[in-house]
């Protein structure tokens, strides 16, 4: 069996998982993990409210799909510890990723029929995913646990 859509698409990307699975980037968002922080610094409970504003954004996106959080590196740089604890940075770059490959199912009509995951991780900086270099972490997603599959709609060719 081949991974590969019988339909022509139009992704951004598309790398091999380490499972073997290849999955196609649709759809990416890319935003300052600072960039709209209020007056304050870096710290834990600044961090997580970030990723829970992330995971709420990208249930929105696509609600026909699971979300799925690679947990980001934090990082503890020596500085002075402020109100709110030690200071605590993520990478520089949030990422909404919403990714798709062949059915989960093998008896899905791969013509009529996708599996999907939107994925949240982090990066230090505003590259997309490349084939040949791809974060190990998002390489290792687990695609037959995490994705869903899903019935393509508004199909633009014919049966």
């Amino acid at each position: 069996m081949h991974d590969r859509p019988r339909v022509p698409t139009l992704s951004l990307t598309r790398f091999v998982l380490s499972c073997g699975r290849s999955v196609e980037l649709t759809e990416l968002r890319l935003t300052p993990t600072y960039g709209d922080m209020p007056a304050g610094y870096p710290c834990r409970p600044v961090n997580d409210r970030r990723i829970r504003a992330l995971l709420h954004t990208a249930a929105g996106l696509s609600p026909s799909v699971p979300v799925h959080l690679i947990p980001p590196p934090r990082e503890y740089p020596d500085q002075y510890a402020g109100a709110f604890g030690p200071v605590e940075t993520l990478p520089r770059v949030a990422c909404v990723g919403r990714f798709s490959s062949m059915p989960l199912a093998p008896a899905k009509d791969p013509d009529a029929h996708r599996s999907g995951l939107t994925v949240i991780w982090f990066q230090p900086t505003t590259r997309v995913p490349d084939p040949y270099d791809t974060d190990p972490a998002l390489r290792e997603v687990d695609w037959t646990s995490l994705a869903q599959d899903y019935e393509l709609e508004g199909l633009p060719y014919g049966p």
